[in-house]
């Protein structure tokens, strides 16, 4: 979806990239359903540069699969993972930090998170505290906390003790994750030399469902975070178009054939037809397809638990 430029998500993020990594070093991680869709938001990539997971597993057993395919073309091999939805400026910025992180990783063999000063008490991000310094030739941090999504007066205080957003942009020399996944990760460890062997369905058959973070960078000792030189936000929730996308004089943001009336700091998201928002403060409304979902905007981070609540009445209607 085009919510941070007028491309794809997906399509920002290949560009950002490619100035700094060669095409067929490019792998978009994906499930089957996704895969023909980015292919054609995506023209720069061929079937070769994508990767479909037999099913989803979470961030843990996928980036596992991917350091194993680029161990056995370059064990010494430096992996950077990038989330699609993520808007970042400029893009020189997080080019030239990536080579930064991947020289620090290399050097002191660790595995890098890259973390944002907060702007605000966000609840739908992860923390880290950092710790010491590591080397005073790099801005590089021991981890000694990560803490998962906080309830907002939490994260608070988590801004007011120096706490930085958790990106999710990860830098790490392939080798060092897989040594760190088997040390630590008994949902992966145990399976991965099926991924090593390139038995990918029973890797994804064997392993458990879980988080990168989770599986390996919360147990090792191996991480460090570097804070990022870049603007970041993450636009994983409604919320985040508040914050990508031109305001009018009311704080609203319309996307498509969007009329507000009487309404202010709201997001009106409309594919076809027309859409009209009276009256309302603070809402997400969105018309796509067949389905019309309107919140509040502070609810948004809890898309997710709301699918699981309606998933059964979605299949059923």
């Amino acid at each position: 979806m085009p919510l941070a430029s007028e491309q794809p998500l997906i399509e920002d993020t290949v560009q950002r990239i490619l100035a700094l990594v060669p095409r067929d070093h490019i792998r978009i991680l994906t499930g089957e359903h996704l895969a023909k869709p980015i292919l054609q938001a995506v023209p720069e990539l061929t079937e070769q540069e994508v990767m479909v997971e037999p099913r989803a597993r979470g961030t843990g057993p996928v980036l596992a699969w991917a350091a194993a395919q680029i161990y056995a073309k370059d064990p010494d091999g430096i992996m950077a993972s990038l989330h699609s939805d993520h808007v970042i400026s400029p893009d020189n910025a997080l080019r030239e930090m990536l080579v930064v992180a991947a020289q620090f990783a290399a050097e002191h063999q660790r595995l890098i998170t890259i973390g944002v000063t907060p702007t605000r008490p966000e609840t739908g991000y992860g923390y880290i505290k950092p710790g010491a310094r590591i080397d005073i030739k790099y801005d590089a941090y021991e981890v000694q906390q990560f803490v998962e999504k906080p309830d907002r007066e939490t994260a608070t205080q988590y801004v007011q003790r120096g706490f930085v957003w958790n990106s999710g942009i990860f830098v790490w020399p392939v080798k060092l994750l897989l040594d760190e996944i088997r040390a630590h990760s008994p949902e992966i460890g145990p399976h991965l030399q099926l991924a090593l062997d390139g038995d990918t369905a029973a890797f994804f058959d064997a392993v458990q469902s879980t988080s990168v973070d989770e599986a390996v960078l919360e147990r090792s000792e191996r991480v460090a975070v570097m804070p990022a030189t870049f603007h970041w936000d993450d636009v994983g929730a409604w919320d985040a178009v508040g914050r990508t996308r031109a305001k009018d004089r009311d704080g609203n943001v319309a996307v498509g054939n969007v009329r507000f009336v009487d309404t202010t700091n709201s997001i009106g998201w409309c594919e076809d037809g027309k859409l009209v928002v009276f009256g309302g403060d603070d809402l997400v409304v969105v018309k796509a397809g067949d389905i019309t979902f309107v919140a509040d905007r502070d609810r948004t981070p809890d898309l997710k638990e709301l699918l699981e609540q309606i998933s059964e009445w979605l299949k059923q209607n």
